[in-house]
């Protein structure tokens, strides 16, 4: 079984998230939410224009030059333009910056299935594809649709939407039904000011202890005078399920549960024991959105042999998935030789890998996979 190609796993692999949004959105908005918020995680922000983005508290941020300025906090921005993309995704993934997770904001860059096909098609083993965030303007949806019809495109395209400023659209139950008819299985969330909780996007570190000056989140604590004091219960939440099987797992079996999962599971996270199919190795589970990859690296020496999942979503009913897991499990002391290969066709560098994935304007995404493919999307 290979693990040979580019992208094969290394020490860690930072997710890439694309972040997309028509102007006035909230996008702006969201990004600057999750760079105050990041905890102890180090974000790497991909912008176009250091004037359209308005990061909070610049007066903190030191210029690194090659249009890179460091944040109070760790994290770093970078202004681009559609050519450099590839270069400072190299850079913001090298092991001495330190980066967590890379958000490229996608305004004025490239149409957002330009900037997923190049995060797929990047052949940097540090990093790997963490989904489409769009972001929508419940209160001006229905005239950004007549003005720009190619946002249901993008609707169909994301793996997450973030309808914001729900609060000011008079029919916001319209609104939010109405973009769901447009998704494609997408997670869709409600927020109000942007505010989605990054554990949604990605693995937030826990703040460690400061010493020295105050930091780029000290500096955005919600105080007495904040605009939106008291406003915390506008947060996005997101519902989780934690499993953990002391028996393994069916590979066919679990490809059935990956290929049907419901609407509104956004992210699958964590480590498969294939039991007999694979005694030497536990297989890392990535999956955000329809993008599915498998990872297989040996098991730790003394430890038990368990899988472990967690999954993160909108609305998903978590009884109902922990109960379709545990259908998978798998006790019996022998494999059928053809049970993984549902499984080796994501794993990187794999003879059953599917294959590069390609994008034009007519492509559709095979639900499983995230890969692209030119031929039509059937009719709904």
């Amino acid at each position: 079984m290979g693990n040979s190609s580019g992208k094969s796993r290394g020490a860690r692999q930072i997710p890439v998230v694309v972040l997309a949004g028509f102007l006035g959105s909230g996008k702006t908005t969201l990004l600057n939410h999750l760079l105050h918020r990041s905890g102890g995680t180090r974000i790497g922000a991909i912008v176009n224009d250091f004037g359209a983005i308005q990061i909070d508290a610049m007066a903190v941020a030191g210029a690194l030059g090659d249009s890179t300025v460091s944040l109070g906090n760790g994290c770093l921005c970078c202004a681009v333009d559609a050519g450099e993309l590839d270069l400072y995704l190299d850079r913001l993934a090298a092991p001495a910056a330190g980066i967590d997770v890379i958000v490229i904001e996608a305004s004025g860059l490239a149409e957002p299935q330009e900037l997923v096909r190049m995060v797929l098609a990047s052949e940097h083993p540090g990093i790997v594809y963490g989904g489409l965030v769009e972001v929508v303007d419940a209160a001006e949806f229905d005239d950004t649709r007549a003005k720009h019809p190619e946002i249901d495109r993008h609707l169909a395209l994301a793996d997450l939407v973030v309808v914001n400023k729900l609060d000011r659209a008079d029919d916001a139950g319209r609104i939010l039904g109405l973009v769901r008819s447009l998704t494609d299985r997408a997670a869709v969330v409600p927020a109000t000011y942007g505010r989605v909780d990054p554990e949604f996007l990605f693995d937030r570190k826990p703040v460690g202890e400061r010493v020295g000056q105050l930091s780029f989140d000290d500096l955005h604590e919600p105080g007495a005078d904040d605009e939106h004091a008291g406003a915390g219960h506008l947060h996005t939440g997101y519902d989780s399920l934690s499993f953990t099987s002391g028996v393994p797992l069916e590979p066919r079996r679990l490809m059935e549960f990956l290929d049907s999962r419901p609407e509104g599971l956004y992210r699958i996270k964590g480590y498969v024991d294939f039991g007999p199919y694979d005694p030497l190795n536990r297989y890392a589970v990535h999956a955000v959105g329809r993008f599915l990859r498998f990872y297989p690296e040996p098991w730790p020496a003394g430890g038990d042999r368990l899988t472990q999942l967690v999954l993160i979503g909108s609305g998903i009913a978590t009884d109902a998935l922990d109960k379709a897991l545990e259908a998978c499990g798998n006790d019996a002391p022998h494999a059928d030789e053809h049970g993984m290969w549902g499984v080796l066709r994501y794993v990187p560098g794999s003879e059953e890998e599917p294959a590069a994935e390609t994008y034009d304007d007519a492509g559709s995404t095979d639900p499983a996979t995230g890969a692209w493919t030119t031929a039509p999307a059937p009719e709904a």
